[in-house]
């Protein structure tokens, strides 16, 4: 018994990170939990571990998920911090693993504000590189997409102001069905008519040209595209009556973010308000309930709840709510060209923030096999092994240039939690079969790798005239 009985538990940094997300001095903490300044003094600067006691405390007073308190790292994970200090701007400081692990987790204010640094200068340098090639040109000093990213990351990607309101109004629309089989989006278009006088057009994609929905409030009416799916329409139509309904609040939630300009604050209220509207179209416990019935079966999540696969999947990565969890997903979405447009994640994501995901994932060989599920057992350089699920959808609005099924859907989660999942039926998770995976080629070290795009930062390549190594760059 051994070891893992007699380690001690030193949290200090997330202890203290937590007492400041709070608001909360040392003694008003101390007196909260019944100890005394000093002690929880101690136990912040890791001079004394955190006990079992102290542990159900804190889980009590403050509704604390011990999971989460627990896991290594906080906003800025060791992984994550290693991927900024292999950046080339670092060559030759050579910061070794123990001190970005003592960052990460001693300092975590300190390693997210490194963090941020990082990704505006990234941002900057991509955006400099552009100008140059593009012949110059003001832009931006901030990037409004991966301000919203964060933002939605640090809150797990998890709104109960959000799940409430949209649970109230999905039951006041099923208070108001003439029948039990009327469905969501004539419910839904029944209420805008209703309450605020709006009227539902669908119009030819070439009448709508860029748009897929638009609102005229001159005439009151909500303009749609016949390019989208009834999954799409019936979401568009939730969009507009999440803003008609609780534009006050979604304000509200989106000013107290104080994002840094109005581009940002824009792209931010529109991203809550989609929250609101997955959660009209999928309230929180009815989905949570019918999730861990079918075995987190996303086709009869589609069915039961209306919505397409992307839908159903991005919500099952907002299920956090303390009293009703749902297995702690990640989510990625690409195009062919590997480009991420989607990251989101209730728990740990075990991918690469700055660059893109490693190509021995079969997220991207998902094009090959259109509209089928592929399933996978992953492991990350830390030793981490996750259960993961890929699947192509088609991009919303496409147009005649596109092919269809151009999007791939990544879902996963820690294999532990994979029991819980239909998809993992029949297999053996205690010896699984496991594709040993990297982060971005320019990060990995894993040797020899046929698929690397590139070589890693800081090591040699060990090209000469007499072998051939199946890696495209080998090095020491």
């Amino acid at each position: 018994m051994s070891a893992a009985a007699d380690r001690k538990l030193f949290l200090g940094g997330r202890l203290k990170r937590l007492r400041r997300d709070l608001g909360l001095s040392q003694t008003a903490m101390a007196a909260d939990l019944g100890v005394s300044p000093s002690y929880l003094n101690h136990i912040e600067r890791n001079q004394r571990p955190v006990s079992a006691q102290l542990l159900l405390r804190l889980a009590e007073t403050y509704d604390v998920d011990l999971r989460n308190l627990g896991q290594s790292g906080g906003p800025a994970s060791e992984a994550e911090l290693s991927e900024v200090f292999a950046d080339p701007l670092f060559q030759g400081l050579a910061v070794p693993r123990h001190e970005i692990m003592q960052l990460a987790e001693d300092q975590p204010a300190a390693a997210d504000a490194i963090l941020r640094l990082y990704r505006a200068f990234s941002d900057r340098r991509v955006r400099d590189r552009a100008e140059t090639e593009a012949g110059g040109g003001a832009a931006p000093t901030d990037s409004p997409s991966e301000w919203v990213r964060e933002y939605v990351q640090a809150r797990h990607n998890h709104f109960p102001e959000l799940d409430a309101l949209g649970e109230a109004l999905h039951e006041a629309l099923r208070a108001e069905a003439p029948g039990p089989d009327e469905g969501f989006e004539g419910l839904a278009r029944a209420r805008l008519f209703a309450r605020h006088g709006l009227t539902v057009r669908t119009l030819p994609a070439e009448v709508m040209v860029e748009w897929t929905r638009r609102f005229d409030p001159h005439r009151g009416r909500l303009l749609l595209s016949d390019a989208l799916g009834p999954s799409s329409r019936a979401f568009a139509v939730a969009n507009q009556l999440a803003l008609m309904e609780h534009g006050a609040e979604l304000q509200a939630l989106t000013e107290a973010a104080n994002a840094p300009d109005a581009p940002t604050r824009n792209l931010l209220k529109a991203s809550l308000t989609n929250t609101l509207a997955a959660a009209v179209l999928m309230p929180y416990g009815a989905f949570q309930r019918a999730a861990e019935e079918t075995g987190y079966d996303l086709s009869r999540l589609q069915a039961r709840f209306g919505v397409g696969f992307e839908q159903a999947a991005h919500r099952l990565t907002t299920l956090s709510r303390p009293t009703a969890r749902g297995v702690p997903f990640f989510l990625m979405r690409v195009d062919q060209a590997g480009n991420v447009s989607k990251r989101y994640a209730s728990g740990a994501f075990p991918f690469s923030r700055f660059g893109g995901a490693c190509p021995r994932w079969r997220l991207h060989s998902a094009f090959r096999t259109p509209g089928r599920i592929v399933t996978q057992i992953i492991e990350t350089p830390d030793g981490g092994r996750w259960f993961t699920l890929a699947r192509t959808v088609d991009r919303q609005g496409q147009d005649a240039f596109t092919e269809g099924h151009d999007l791939a859907i990544g879902l996963g989660c820690e294999l532990k939690h994979a029991h819980r999942l239909i998809y993992a039926r029949g297999l053996d998770l205690q010896k699984p079969e496991v594709t040993p995976i990297g982060p971005a080629c320019r990060l990995c070290e894993r040797h020899p790798c046929a698929e690397r795009a590139a070589p890693p930062v800081g090591r040699a390549l060990t090209v000469d005239d007499w072998s051939k190594s199946v890696s495209p760059y080998p090095f020491a």
